[in-house]
């Protein structure tokens, strides 16, 4: 017999599975012998109160077993001999539309830019050790995309738009803890998800796709209005209908796109800043506890949401026990984001903490200054050129390298500049810079506001050891390319898919590879039209 329970125990008891037995027969009056297995099906923190209590709903097996302990594997078919599709990008949207597609018995032919993820992580530690940059294989670049050096954050809120647990299924048949399909906020750890990232790339393989590293798409090949393929820039052409999902920082692909006509609009994106605090300082606030997490809770996790003159404040990729990182895809840029480890144990906590900025924002003088001036507020590109400007404004900051700009929270807001800076998780190292001078006054006012209220809130979180580290400017693309919204193909282009977060339809891991999938069925369909 199987019970399905709602438990609300204490840390302690959570964090052992006989004890959660013991718990379970003790609540309902059940002899202990007879409970032979349970299964967690979900898991969330309740820190709302002083007491912290973890909420489990678990299965509870009475006198008999659960029929599968391990996860079957997914059957992919051998589409070696099938219709080829082209699948540019190699991050969660590309390789999660290859998967798709192999299920729907196409062959997907996966270009990518940058390299293998493993050859990638040698060129990221080359960065942060010696500040030296490859344009085509950094934390944006390459084999995984973004995400795969980012903490593998997998919460999502893209329910109503695909199978969210069949991303995660995918990814436990790939190497992922199967936590992550009971987690209420499932995370892998940035270094775990090279291993993931390399099984997806063979089971592509081994079904009869192809993946070809070091490939920059130069130019999309048509016939009237129809894709037929991609010119790459190293002179290879490649025949077949085209999902493009280059990721949200692929500016030449814009750039081209915005030169041959191929429409495109501005999208609202957010910008500010990587507050780092200790973890220790972050675990005391949601925890409530002056002693920190203790030995059974996780480094703990914040987020907020302000509204200040009608654009929205809040904190982005928080990452607990991680680091900050830098994620510049071009010389003389300062750029910064976060990640996590699984085990989420570093004595650092940080989380990008930006201003919510609109195309008919530009309008702005705080903002229309850093446009290059021969670009219109109007321009399809404007966004994507203030982020490049701001970018490059933090890099003038910066005395040598990949030094960023920061600045002591309790400085920014009293408009001081810091005489020093605490101790950071960003290997580069830091300088310290008056932020409150030259981040445009539109995102310096909101940020100040913002934060006075966080901390009226949550006391101790704004403190002198709290740094602000500039800047953060890559958290979603600057540009959506127009596709039709029911075959999901480009609004006049037939053929091409434009696809994930790069193309402005998602944000994050799962909602990009939820993109992906839909994006590869409509491909299928269109594929087996006409064919």
């Amino acid at each position: 017999m199987i019970h399905e329970l709602k438990l609300r125990i204490d840390p302690i008891t959570a964090s052992n599975e006989q004890d959660i037995i013991r718990f379970i027969a003790q609540e309902k009056s059940w002899d202990i012998h007879t409970i032979s297995a349970i299964r967690i099906l979900r898991r969330s923190i309740d820190a709302r109160q002083r007491n912290i209590f973890i909420n489990l709903t678990v299965n509870v097996y009475l006198g008999e077993e659960p029929e599968e302990k391990d996860i079957p594997p997914i059957d992919y078919p051998d589409v070696s001999k099938r219709p080829v599709l082209i699948v540019v990008g190699a991050g969660p949207a590309g390789l999660f539309a290859a998967l798709t597609l192999i299920r729907q018995n196409i062959r997907p032919l996966v270009i990518e830019r940058g390299k293998d993820v493993s050859t990638r992580q040698a060129d990221i530690a080359r960065l942060e050790r010696d500040a030296q940059l490859n344009p085509e294989s950094n934390y944006c670049f390459g084999e995984g995309g973004a995400g795969a050096f980012s903490d593998g954050k997998l919460f999502t809120r893209s329910h109503k738009r695909g199978d969210v647990n069949d991303i995660l299924y995918t990814l436990c048949c790939h190497g992922a803890s199967k936590s992550i399909l009971y987690d209420a906020h499932p995370h892998i750890g940035t270094d775990r998800l090279p291993r993931i990232i390399q099984n997806i790339r063979q089971t592509i393989i081994n079904a009869g796709g192809m993946v070809y590293f070091g490939t920059r798409m130069e130019a999309l090949l048509t016939k009237g209005n129809n894709v037929i393929g991609i010119r790459t820039a190293n002179g290879q052409t490649f025949f077949g209908p085209v999902i493009l999902a280059t990721g949200h920082s692929a500016r030449d692909v814009y750039k081209d796109l915005n030169k041959s006509k191929i429409e495109i609009q501005p999208k609202g994106i957010a910008m500010g800043v990587r507050i780092e605090h200790p973890a220790t300082l972050i675990d005391t606030i949601q925890y409530h506890n002056p002693k920190g997490r203790g030995a059974y809770l996780p480094a703990a996790e914040y987020s907020f949401t302000r509204q200040v003159d009608e654009r929205g404040v809040y904190s982005f990729c928080m990452c607990p026990g991680g680091f900050v990182i830098p994620a510049s895809t071009s010389c003389k840029q300062i750029v910064v984001n976060g990640m996590s480890p699984a085990n989420r144990g570093s004595k650092w906590s940080n989380a990008g903490v930006v201003v919510e900025i609109r195309p008919e924002d530009l309008t702005n003088s705080s903002l229309n200054s850093f446009l290059p001036v021969d670009i219109s507020p109007n321009d399809p590109l404007a966004i994507m050129q203030l982020q490049e400007a701001l970018e490059n404004l933090s890099y003038k900051q910066s005395d040598s390298g990949l030094k960023a700009p920061a600045q002591r929270m309790t400085d920014f807001l009293n408009a001081n500049l810091s005489n020093s800076l605490p101790s950071t998780s960003y290997r580069p190292g830091l300088i310290t810079s008056p932020l409150h001078l030259w981040l445009p006054n539109f995102i310096v006012r909101r940020l100040a506001t913002a934060l006075k209220s966080v901390g009226a809130a949550h006391r101790g979180y704004v403190t002198s050891e709290a740094t602000m580290i500039a800047i953060e400017t890559r958290t979603s693309a600057p540009i959506r390319i127009l596709r039709d919204s029911n075959t999901l193909s480009h609004i006049r282009l037939q053929g091409l898919f434009p696809c994930g977060e790069g193309a402005g339809y998602a944000g994050g891991i799962v909602s990009a590879a939820i993109d992906g999938q839909r994006c590869a069925k409509a491909a299928a369909d269109y594929i087996t039209a006409i064919h």
